[in-house]
């Protein structure tokens, strides 16, 4: 899935270091040595937090405008753009057998083709899931 949400950027008082947090998503803060790195580190916070909801079945907050946030007089808001799908391709690589069935006529062309059909797989679900709301 993806969502977009604001990212409220606090420096410290010698701006070597920025709190962050995303307001609509209890409890996702983080730190970030620069302004680049905050944005890069929430961003991750945020993509983390809603993989845990996701897999938890728990309610995803729609996001608050920025007009009705609260937002400190030395904050920075930067719109953050999190996709879950690639969060979750990029941090969870394992590999899980699944056993399916096909044809065997099916079968016996795909080996002879060399088709690998673990990767078909793969493919036709991650098309599925990127165009649906899944």
């Amino acid at each position: 899935m993806k969502y977009i949400y604001t990212a409220l950027l606090v420096p410290n008082e010698t701006q070597t270091k920025y709190y962050c947090s995303v307001p609509d998503l209890p409890g996702c803060i983080t730190t970030g040595s620069s302004l680049d790195d905050a944005i890069e580190m929430i961003t991750d916070a945020a993509s983390g937090w809603l993989v845990v909801a996701e897999d938890e079945g728990n309610t995803i907050p729609k996001a608050t405008p920025q007009n009705q946030l609260t937002i400190p007089q030395d904050a920075v808001c930067s719109v953050i753009r999190i996709d879950t799908l690639a969060y979750r391709a990029a941090t969870d690589t394992r590999a899980v057998r699944k056993n399916v069935s096909i044809p065997a006529w099916m079968a016996r062309l795909a080996e002879k083709r060399g088709v690998n059909c673990s990767q078909v797989l793969q493919e036709g679900l991650e098309h599925i899931f990127n165009h649906s709301a899944v």
